[in-house]
């Protein structure tokens, strides 16, 4: 393939003010990630007491050494607990991710029992339930370590309650696709939670820490006027023993974990094992951090960006000198073949035409699809509606919908107006979709927006008293700018993230790590034929 020559000035002024402020939001996405750590691990002295592991811990001993692990949705819920983000604390009440559990890639899904007992905090079902889709459509174990004390009653919203249901059928669907589903049930699993436990294909107990019951003693007296402790009503030793609803007893979190990975070492899981050869790129991926300018109506050379995530810098390009701002073409990615979809400027009728016969070229030879958005959206005016600007943007999105292939949306920059929908936007189902920590995603610019509503209440004004109405443009220049605030808050991947509208904010340097990764999983994916069955696993 063609090797890409870089024509990027890293000692310039403008490369080196564009990687200050990348790095500046890379800092506060880090500081976010470290207070719900911290505040989490603000526990350890009452975890230590209870003879328990911090939830980090456990993961920890859980996963495989050395091997990649995939954190999801990290800022989930992040300034909707505290509108001041400096004090709030995402996450969700939940630590997602991708990883391997003795040599078998998983979902990963821990209750964050550190925070309020592993109380499920804003936006913490919608990640539940995100996880649960990726682990469905890619094919993977799900591995839960649950504490939970369910929902915040203080917090209680009806919708919440009948969609929490759906955690419960993911589970269900989860096995009958032939997903096994493994449950390590380190304290309270109680009410509704208890069928998270329930739920499960392989479930192992906590002795003196599990707790799994549909009412608890308190809720137990009230209804029937029964007394029974905690343990006796729900204990490790009575499930067990009696109940049948565990499978394993463990003495402790330690011994739990390590049930949980010979469970999943004793499955015959299959996988891609055979290395794929390749060559890293040409260029620095430390370059990734000054490319993207901090004003994002600059224009980019996405192609700069590609150069540094291919392996040897090589991209064959597709129909080059045809629809150019739209950039298409082939690279290998750690070896994977993968097919790339781009912007180097906003979509005309050519650029919608090509992506739409490339999209559909790489269906027709298995080729997975990656979307960089760095996109204002498609072009508008008398000569491209004429073009049919709206017909073949139609086709495209068409393209994007129908694709047969895994199709990957990485935020690089902006993502505009129905550009975010033609370039695989989260409304498009995804398999995956990232951010870096400068995306920016709205119907448009805040200032084009505030510029359209000036002219609209202008013309309102004027139309005022028989066309004589006074025009006041103080009204207006506050109206503009009270439109600009909003929408720079809203476009921010503080809130977009924050809203489970990508599945995780990365560093730019870790693009290709990142990618490679989730290819991977999709490739697997592809190739695996679970044993699926009509119904669930169901308990004895």
């Amino acid at each position: 393939m063609p090797v890409i020559e870089s024509r990027l000035h890293a000692a310039s002024d403008t490369f080196q003010a564009n990687r200050a402020a990348m790095l500046a939001l890379l800092g506060e996405v880090r500081a976010h990630e470290a207070r719900a750590a911290a505040a989490s691990g603000a526990s350890a002295e009452r975890f230590a007491r209870r003879g328990q592991l911090l939830p980090r811990e456990r993961i920890a001993l859980l996963l495989d050494t050395g091997a990649p692990f995939l954190p999801l949705a990290s800022l989930a819920g992040l300034g909707q607990d505290n509108p001041d983000l400096s004090k709030s604390v995402p996450g969700g009440g939940l630590i997602s991710g991708i990883g391997q559990v003795a040599g078998v890639r998983c979902m990963v899904n821990a209750s964050d029992s550190g925070i309020d007992a592993g109380a499920l905090q804003p936006m913490g079902l919608d990640k539940q339930l995100r996880v649960q889709e990726i682990a469905l459509e890619n094919k993977l174990p799900y591995v839960q370590l649950v504490e939970s004390a369910g929902a915040n009653l203080m917090q209680y919203r009806v919708q919440d309650f009948v969609r929490g249901g759906n955690i419960f059928r993911n589970l269900a669907r989860l096995s009958a696709a032939g997903l096994p589903v493994v449950t390590v049930t380190h304290g309270s699993s109680t009410a509704g939670g208890a069928y998270q436990t329930g739920l499960s294909d392989y479930i192992v107990m906590v002795r003196d820490r599990t707790r799994a019951f549909l009412a608890g003693p308190p809720l137990l007296k009230a209804a029937t006027g029964e007394i029974a402790t905690e343990e006796e009503l729900g204990g490790a030793v009575m499930h067990t023993h009696v109940s049948g609803l565990g499978d394993y007893l463990a003495e402790d979190d330690r011994d739990a974990i390590r049930i949980a990975r010979s469970i999943l070492g004793g499955i015959d899981w299959a996988r891609e094992d055979r290395p794929r050869p390749f060559a890293p790129p040409r260029h620095d991926a430390e370059d990734l951090l000054g490319l993207m300018p901090s004003d994002g109506r600059r224009p980019v050379d996405m192609r700069e960006v590609i150069a540094r995530i291919a392996d040897g810098s090589e991209f064959l390009e597709f129909s080059e000198h045809y629809g150019s701002a739209t950039v298409c073409g082939h690279i290998r990615l750690e070896g994977h073949a993968v097919g790339l979809v781009t912007n180097n400027g906003p979509i005309d009728s050519d650029g919608a035409t090509k992506a739409t016969h490339f999209i559909q070229a790489c269906c027709q030879s298995r080729t997975p699809i990656v979307y960089l958005q760095n996109i204002t959206g498609y072009m508008v005016g008398r000569a491209h509606e004429e073009a049919g600007i709206i017909k073949h943007g139609a086709k495209m999105i068409q393209a994007v919908t129908n694709a047969t292939v895994p199709q990957i949306t990485l935020h690089c920059g902006a993502s505009y107006g129905a550009g975010n929908y033609g370039m695989c936007g989260r409304g498009f189902a995804p398999r995956f979709c990232f951010s870096w920590p400068n995306a920016r995603t709205a119907v448009m610019g805040g200032e084009q927006a505030a510029k359209t509503m000036a002219i609209v209440m202008e013309a309102g004004m004027a139309r005022k008293d028989g066309g004589k109405g006074v025009v006041d443009h103080a009204k207006i220049d506050a109206m503009q700018q009270q439109i600009v605030e909003r929408f720079d808050r809203q476009m921010s991947v503080f809130t977009t993230s924050a809203l489970l509208l990508d599945d995780g904010v990365i560093d730019p340097r870790d693009t290709r790590a990142v990618l490679a990764e989730v290819l991977s999983v999709c490739r697997d994916a592809d190739a695996r034929t679970p044993q699926a069955m009509q119904f669930s696993v169901a308990r004895p």
